[in-house]
């Protein structure tokens, strides 16, 4: 290639070019559906095709999560077909895209684009991001929305960060613990009146509604839903089907081989197999072929570090960049407490993921400003990206000897 077109493609282009190929590369691969695929492909599928989720005898069927994300997901399957292919694209070009917007918002936050392609880099070199983007489940979607709306509110564009929570929340309920949040975030308190906070009830908690409304128009449009004529007019039948989800989102306690408390998450106690299986004539006495949903743990565990700095930091200083990290952090994080009886996963814990890297990165910008340790946060990037290209073959589902696999399983509630 050129030298001179070398110089001209942006560092950013590259990690994204890295980042998407990962993504895509043997995307169709492991064939048939795996983990909650078998629900949100085949609800995306008939979304696509009549506009509700049926089931395969073409009955209305019970769903528990918002439209939104089984639309993206449906969008890729319009486009390539009802194949593991198609039904897959969807979360590799979010998951990719989250990675450019973790750039724009650390390049803003801390006026520096070597901090914004340091998030970058971390962004595309974590185990628990590829995974997600590489299978047909809702995270990815909700994470993508979520970090939208920090990136509009920190370039304080609220109608827009109102829109991006709304479609959050559209995909899963879970992003609607950010909306106070985001509402505090955005007041100025030392120039509150009623006009400022009209306004921002209506950036905030009427325009969500009016996004999250709109992204039920299938059903609303549509006479064959679930509980679509259980009252007495459109609304008061949704209504009546959202009191069903709740009552399954507050009973939902099944005991599962892969359940994660939250206090597990950060420590990455108990990851998620998506996919595993001992492949024949592998070359080896005994092969695997797992698809792990795990961070890359050296960057998780040194995130936990970086967190309670942050708080530090902001407890002496009240830096308004970690408020908004610690606000992402707080909304992602906590709720999940609160209902700790639920059936949770770790792989929940991809929202959170955008804002344990800034909460580095903010860790990254006191270094700079205390000394010239650049060389010191290029180190720890390498080191982020040797343990990650050293999990990678179960991020990826790649056949290696058993071995291998049992060398990778680093504590022993992640077989």
């Amino acid at each position: 290639m050129d030298l001179a077109l070398l110089r001209r493609i942006s560092p950013i282009s590259i990690i994204l070019g890295f980042a998407l190929t990962l993504r895509l590369w043997r995307l169709n691969l492991p064939k048939g559906y795996i983990f909650d695929e078998v629900y949100y492909a085949k609800n995306a599928n008939s979304l696509i095709s009549s506009g509700v989720e049926l089931n395969q005898q073409g009955s209305a069927e019970f769903v528990v999560h918002p439209p939104l994300g089984k639309w993206l997901i449906g969008i890729g399957i319009k486009l390539f077909n009802n194949n593991e292919f198609g039904w897959r694209i969807s979360s590799a070009i979010f998951g990719t895209a989250s990675v450019l917007l973790i750039y724009l918002i650390a390049k803003r936050l801390f006026k520096s684009e070597f901090l914004g392609l340091v998030a970058a880099l971390l962004m595309s070199f974590d185990g628990l991001n590829l995974v997600m983007s590489r299978v047909a489940l809702l995270d990815i979607f909700l994470m993508f929305f979520t970090l939208l709306s920090f990136y509009f509110l920190v370039k304080e564009n609220l109608w827009l960060s109102g829109i991006s929570i709304g479609l959050a929340i559209s995909v899963k309920w879970s992003g609607a613990y950010l909306v106070p949040l985001l509402l505090l975030l955005s007041l100025n308190f030392s120039e509150l009146n009623i006009k400022q906070s009209v306004k921002r009830v209506s950036q905030f908690i009427f325009l969500p509604t009016i996004v999250y409304l709109l992204s039920w128009s299938g059903w609303i449009f549509t006479s064959n839903g679930w509980s679509r004529n259980s009252g007495s007019n459109v609304f008061s039948s949704l209504w009546k089907y959202h009191q069903e989800i709740l009552i399954f989102h507050r009973n939902l306690a099944q005991q599962h081989s892969y359940s994660a408390n939250p206090w597990s998450w950060l420590v990455l106690g108990r990851p998620t197999s998506f996919y595993y299986q001992t492949p024949p004539n592998c070359g080896a006495t005994k092969c695997a072929q797992e698809i792990l949903a795990i961070g890359t743990p050296f960057l998780w565990w040194s995130a936990i570090f970086a967190v309670a700095i942050t708080v530090g930091f902001y407890i002496k200083t009240s830096s308004r960049s970690a408020e908004i990290i610690l606000a992402g952090i707080a909304g992602t994080y906590l709720p999940w407490f609160i209902i700790q009886d639920r059936t949770m996963f770790y792989f929940y814990a991809i929202s959170i993921l955008p804002f344990l890297i800034l909460a580095i990165t903010y860790c990254f910008d006191l270094l700079l400003r205390y000394g010239n340790y650049q060389w010191g946060i290029n180190i720890f990037v390498a080191i982020v990206a040797i343990n990650f290209l050293y999990f990678l073959p179960i991020l990826l589902g790649i056949e290696i000897p058993y071995s291998q696999w049992l060398h990778r399983m680093w504590l022993p509630s992640w077989i």
